[in-house]
């Protein structure tokens, strides 16, 4: 099947949310009320044709004159009069004045239509912009001749196949502009809108229709800064980001090893949540310092202090930034969340994004956000930057303050949209504060539940391990007060080992004395019994041989006595 052939208009977002652009050949309308930006994104889509996709333009103009819109102009950074000179842009500029218009029914377009066609064949145009068509009708009352001039008109600019603009003011209740035509005899329709909520302006942009193509009906907010226009496109964003194993530091060791050894998640969003005091920037800062030092960039989004006093504050704990800020390492962007709305804040935070391509990310703080809006926004605006930063793998640190020191809770009401939860507590115990730190949640890794006491010293952030005995937890002071005197009784206890292992050493010497004087006796008596019995068995031997002597003579006297010899 033939598809509807676009042309890319280059204006930031603009084709994401048409589905690739403007319909080529055909006319297009862009309404709005005074202020809305009509004229911008019309001499853009001009300007950005001629740069990027060489397609020369013209524009005709019924309100500024050529000098006035390259001045206009020149505050988007576009130089509107060297594409002029270089004829890839024709301006021309009619003068239309209401009382020079006679109403007849000769009235048509003859005239506008010799110009355009000049200021086409000029410069071989493939774009036109017609800026806005009100004046051209404004002193007819005769409806039955604006319709069948503009029918007219808008046939015209399909005959000669230039991609047109068409710039139209907003109408009443029921036609979407003043005349209530141009928008059925255009191809596509863009509405724009400068709206104002709480004295905060934001400029939205929707695409009320597209022949012969599908796009998104929602709204978008967009900017006008110094690059042009930008449009957010958040249907583009979507739960199909990449994902990463890669592991970023955090700058605290003992950080690192309590999320599993690697630190945080590369892609991934962590939020430090706590109460006033608790060191959210400090542990923001050590994340900085530490992506710096492995030659990453950082973007740092302070919306409650100047860059100035954060990177002087953080000297106090050892971490000195503005040597990555000298290198352009680190970028801060810092303003009150006050001055602009959610979406202006919204599209700043992407366009910053870009323009730096940073792999971390500090938001510092989310809560700020809370006034600018209902909550049911405040989230949104929040999750969309979120997915935002996840989509292009930047690790990104939020910071959140909570309302009581007992309670985890983000401040807006988004827990499962970060990867990562940190939540810091300020303890008040012995007339003194001390600060402690939990991981609620750590998506991807194993993760220790331990409460640690978090302490801020002048060489940067430690994590020291709560002291525990069977008298309760102790922190702060208290805790190096419990732990001299549980090593002063330690002390005690091993002095009163030590005399005891003396005592017991003594007593095994005298015993072992006494043991050898016992022996030497015994082997002394000993000796003298072995000399007695000596003699005894000598003596006794001796009366032995004595008896058997005498028995022998007796056995030879008796023998003599027998024989008479």
């Amino acid at each position: 099947m033939p598809k509807l052939e676009k042309v890319s208009s280059g204006i930031h977002g603009l084709d994401e949310i048409t589905g690739g652009g403007l319909p080529k050949g055909r006319p297009t309308l862009i309404y709005g009320s005074a202020g809305s930006g009509k004229t911008l994104m019309s001499i853009e889509f001009l300007i950005r044709g001629a740069i990027l996709y060489n397609e020369p333009g013209v524009f005709i103009s019924f309100e500024e004159t050529e000098e006035e819109l390259a001045t206009n102009v020149s505050s988007l950074g576009f130089d509107l009069s060297g594409l002029i000179a270089a004829k890839k842009i024709f301006v021309d500029y009619v003068a239309v004045e209401r009382s020079e218009i006679e109403e007849t029914g000769e009235y048509d377009l003859e005239g506008l239509f010799v110009r355009l066609s000049s200021a086409i064949n000029a410069v071989k145009a493939k774009r036109v912009v017609i800026d806005t068509i009100e004046v051209l009708f404004a002193g007819l009352n005769d409806k039955g001749i604006v319709r069948a001039e503009l029918r007219r008109l808008f046939r015209w600019l399909k005959g000669k196949g230039v991609t047109t603009i068409v710039t139209g003011e907003r109408g009443g209740e029921t036609t979407l502009t003043r005349h209530g035509l141009e928008e059925y005899v255009s191809d596509c329709v863009i509405f724009l809108d400068n709206r104002v909520n709480d004295q905060l302006s934001t400029r939205r942009i929707r695409i009320i229709k597209y022949r012969g193509s599908s796009h998104s009906t929602n709204e978008f907010p967009f900017l006008i800064d110094e690059q042009g226009l930008s449009i957010l496109p958040i249907n583009t964003i979507r739960l199909n980001y990449p994902v990463s194993n890669e592991g970023v530091p955090s700058g605290v060791d003992r950080l690192d090893i309590m999320l599993g050894g690697k630190g945080f998640i590369k892609g991934t969003s962590i939020l430090v949540s706590g109460m006033v005091g608790t060191g959210k920037t400090s542990l923001a800062a050590h994340l900085v310092d530490t992506a710096c030092r492995r030659g990453q960039k950082c973007l740092y989004y302070a919306f409650e202090e100047a860059p100035d006093q954060i990177m002087r504050n953080m000297t106090s704990i050892g971490i000195d930034l503005k040597p990555w800020v000298e290198k352009g390492l680190l970028h801060f962007h810092a303003t009150r969340v006050s001055e602009e709305g959610l979406e202006k804040h919204l599209l700043v935070m992407q366009k910053e994004a870009e323009k730096y391509r940073p792999d971390v990310v500090i938001v510092d703080a989310l809560t700020d956000f809370i006034s600018l809006g209902p909550g049911n926004e405040v989230r949104l605006m929040i999750l969309r930057i979120v997915d935002y930063f996840k989509m292009h793998q930047i690790t990104a640190m939020f910071s959140s303050m909570s309302a009581r020191a007992d309670l985890e809770e983000t401040g807006v009401g988004l827990s499962s949209a970060f990867d990562t939860w940190i939540h810091l507590v300020n303890v008040q115990n012995n007339q003194e504060r001390n600060r402690t730190m939990t991981i609620v949640k750590s998506r991807g890794m194993a993760h220790s539940n331990q409460v640690r006491e978090f302490v801020l010293t002048n060489k940067g952030v430690k994590l020291v391990d709560i002291y525990a005995t069977p008298a309760g937890s102790f922190m702060g002071t208290a805790r190096i007060a419990q732990m001299a005197a549980d090593q002063a009784a330690g002390v005690t206890r091993e002095e009163g080992v030590t005399a005891r292992e003396r005592q017991l050493q003594q007593q095994r010497r005298a015993l072992e004395a006494k043991i050898d004087a016992l022996r030497a006796e015994f082997e002394a008596e000993a000796k003298e019994s072995e000399l007695t019995i000596a003699e005894e068995k000598a003596k006794i031997k001796a009366i032995s041989d004595d008896r058997k002597m005498l028995d022998r003579q007796r056995k030879a006297e008796d023998k003599k006595a027998k024989t008479g010899v």
